[in-house]
């Protein structure tokens, strides 16, 4: 392992750096509940197939927190929370992480942007996923392997990257920055809303669905989501803009196409709409 990544890693850099000591590569697929699908799908196809050396990171047990009024569906975790299941997954600080999922990064930019919270620089998400790995008919490992602890290190997230809740969202849009919404156009302009009890978007958001950030599975070019997001931007500083989505999972993935683009320094509103629409007094748009 040549480099230390820090965004993202195509599967045949990562295939070449198995071996690399200090590397953790963390399984992210996960299925949300809905049409019936099983929350526990991801972990079950981790055991069945994964790169080789992977552990398993649960979207409900590992990377959210406990849920209460106005956190949302995916809550934030306590610090000491996440401190235990890095021990757990065997995440120690200095090593070289890499996470991946089966749907567009979404879940496993929710890891990078966790740890990137939490201190860790070197973290990065495989570029394409799982499709991409087998795409290059690169090693499958189908024994579970040995998941051992690290020990537990004390951390604490960086509070100036995160909206914790709806209150701070709107002093940050009072202050004239930019809310960007990761949902769905559809979603965003309140024509349906499978997840919430409300349909709509927070009142002064603009909307960059999540899936703009890809061409064919595989993130833009870096040149060009930076073009794409010096638009949205209008003239501000990167620290200006929070992004949201519906429980604060596929917003990561415009901070980690934004860092990928050399506009680091976002924030994210950490409860999303599920948060917002928990209180039902809370304003709501509909429409673009």
């Amino acid at each position: 392992m040549s480099a230390r990544w820090t965004t993202l890693v195509d599967a045949a850099t990562l295939a070449e750096s198995l071996d690399a000591p200090g590397l953790c590569i963390v399984d992210c697929r996960f299925t949300l509940a809905v049409a019936g699908a099983s929350e526990g799908a991801g972990e079950s196809a981790w055991r069945e197939g994964r790169i080789p050396g992977a552990v398993y990171a649960h979207l409900e047990r590992d990377l959210s927190g406990r849920k209460g009024p106005g956190l949302g569906r995916h809550p934030w975790p306590a610090a000491d929370a996440f401190a235990a299941a890095l021990s757990r997954l065997g995440i120690a600080p200095g090593m070289q992480v890499v996470a991946y999922d089966d749907s567009d990064g979404a879940f496993a930019a929710r890891l990078w942007w966790l740890l990137r919270s939490f201190g860790y620089r070197d973290v990065a998400v495989l570029d394409g996923g799982w499709a991409a790995w087998r795409a290059l008919e690169l090693p499958v490992e189908t024994t579970v392997p040995y998941l051992g602890a690290a020990p537990q290190a004390a951390g604490a997230f960086d509070e100036a990257r995160l909206l914790r809740d709806a209150d701070a969202v709107q002093r940050h849009l009072d202050a004239g920055g930019l809310l960007l919404d990761a949902r769905a156009s559809a979603r965003f302009r309140g024509e349906f809303e499978p997840l919430d009890p409300r349909a709509g978007h927070v009142p002064g958001a603009r909307n960059r669905p999540y899936a703009d950030n890809l061409d064919a599975g595989r993130f833009k070019a870096a040149g060009v989501l930076a073009s794409e997001f010096d638009v949205l931007l209008d003239g501000r500083g990167p620290s200006d803009v929070a992004v949201m989505c519906g429980s604060g999972v596929t917003a990561c993935h415009h901070l980690l196409a934004m860092a990928h683009a050399g506009r680091d320094g976002a924030k994210l509103y950490a409860p999303s709409w599920s948060g917002w629409v928990d209180d039902p007094g809370r304003e709501v748009a509909i429409g673009a």
